[in-house]
């Protein structure tokens, strides 16, 4: 889509908004609404913007900052009205000076990319995007409450939600997504809508987009849909497994019919593996994260990996040739995409680059394996020293995450829980 493009489209299809759409570091989609008579100027880089928003007001911030729109990402807002519609535009963020801001996760991701198209390869990433669909109260406010039974795979009646799932398949295909599945997941309330893979770049752009849309059509039908990774105990949390092959030369180096591809898709996940814990902090990025993966249910615990166990941090599937994929089974929905994507890429490639082996596949090694974070707090520590991460991410991006992160933290540590009342009050 060209600029020009862009403005015959607002002209021809009657649109009276366009949001320019960024996030900010942790991943929240933020935006700034204009009018389609101030697109022209939009489209040319000059919109100004307050850079606290893409900070979370954790950086004093006294420079302009400047949304430079991508065409590529232009597409209609579908649930807004039809007579005065909305478009969207995802936006890159620049300095004053003209040069990129290296806070922003979207040119994180974008740098990772084309630091790694250098060396030749390409990546490609399959997200499989879990979330829960809840009631709200009278008031419009969110609960944890449901009143269906269904399981995996159920169908309607049982499946309570298949017609909120339906229309958002439906919005999701006009939207451009190409939908391959959907379906409930284990849990009651669960589902899970699957769109077909694409670059790493494009990928992190839908996985933002689909967060959105997900959620507004759930508003539609007086639900709540939350990606959070364990909204209730006693049942499967949510996650957000990505399956990644890597192409060099046109080919993917992972294909498990060439012996030097099968070495270095173990090699990439043997990256992964070393970096584990400090990956946590960007991939399981809440401190209810780490109730899903230390809570059985398919989430794993263990760093380990292996072709079919699902309880693994990593599957290798070897199918099909050209198809063969590595899935990461730790990420949830509540990362950043740009940052967990970029952090993944370069500790696989990391792992590529020396070689570094992943072991023997679980089940098969009498070795005890080392163990994910168990809480948010220690993957922190494992963050904070990760040389590679810091290299990555910029060192103030680091220090600024890790800040957050870790008030985060304390404000849980400082909470008493209805737990811990239930627990402890009535006996001490």
């Amino acid at each position: 889509m060209t600029k020009k493009g862009i403005l015959e489209i607002i002209e021809q299809e009657d649109v009276e908004f366009i949001r320019l759409q960024f996030t900010d570091m942790f991943g929240n989609l933020k935006n700034v609404a204009v009018t389609a008579g101030q697109l022209e100027r939009v489209l040319e880089n000059k919109h100004v913007f307050e850079c606290s928003a893409l900070f979370d007001g954790l950086l004093p911030c006294e420079d302009d900052m400047y949304l430079y729109p991508d065409p590529e990402t232009f597409v209609f807002l579908p649930w807004r009205p039809q007579q005065g519609k909305v478009a969207r535009l995802l936006c890159d963020v620049y300095k004053e000076d003209g040069t990129p801001c290296a806070l922003n996760p979207r040119t994180i991701l974008k740098r990772v990319l084309a630091e790694a198209k250098m060396k030749g390869y390409e990546f490609f990433v399959d997200p499989e995007c879990e979330f829960f669909l809840f009631h709200t109260d009278d008031n419009g406010i969110p609960t944890t409450l449901s009143h269906e039974k269904a399981g995996y795979m159920d169908v309607g009646p049982i499946d309570l939600g298949e017609n909120a799932r339906r229309d958002m398949v439906l919005t999701l295909e006009e939207m451009g997504f190409e939908i391959e599945s959907s379906h409930h997941e284990k849990a009651p309330a669960q589902h899970e809508i699957d769109f077909r893979e694409g670059p790493a770049l494009t990928i992190a752009d839908s996985i933002v987009t689909f967060r959105s849309a997900v959620r507004s059509i759930a508003k539609r039908f007086g639900l709540h849909a939350t990606f959070m990774p364990k909204p209730k105990k006693g049942v499967a949390g949510s996650g957000m497994h990505m399956k990644i092959s890597v192409y060099k030369d046109g080919r993917n180096i992972f294909n498990s019919d060439s012996k030097d591809a099968c070495d270095e898709a173990k090699w990439f996940m043997g990256g992964i593996m070393e970096h584990a814990g400090a990956l946590c902090a960007i991939t399981n990025p809440l401190v209810n994260s780490y109730k899903r993966l230390h809570s059985g249910f398919e989430a794993p615990e263990d760093i380990t990996w292996a072709k079919k166990n699902k309880n693994t941090l990593i599957r290798l599937h070897e199918r099909r040739g050209e198809e063969t994929k590595i899935e990461l089974r730790f990420p949830d929905a509540a990362a950043n995409p740009y940052l967990a994507i970029a952090a993944c890429v370069v500790a696989g490639l990391e792992g590529i680059e020396k070689q570094i082996s992943p072991g023997e596949m679980a089940g098969v090694s009498n070795e005890v394996p080392k163990q994910l974070p168990g809480t948010l707090w220690e993957a922190l520590q494992y963050f904070e020293k990760d040389s590679l991460l810091e290299q990555t991410l910029g060192q103030e991006f680091v220090s600024i995450y890790h800040r957050a992160k870790l008030a985060e933290w304390n404000e849980y540590m400082e909470a008493v829980s209805e737990w811990e009342v239930e627990k402890y009050l009535y006996k001490i």
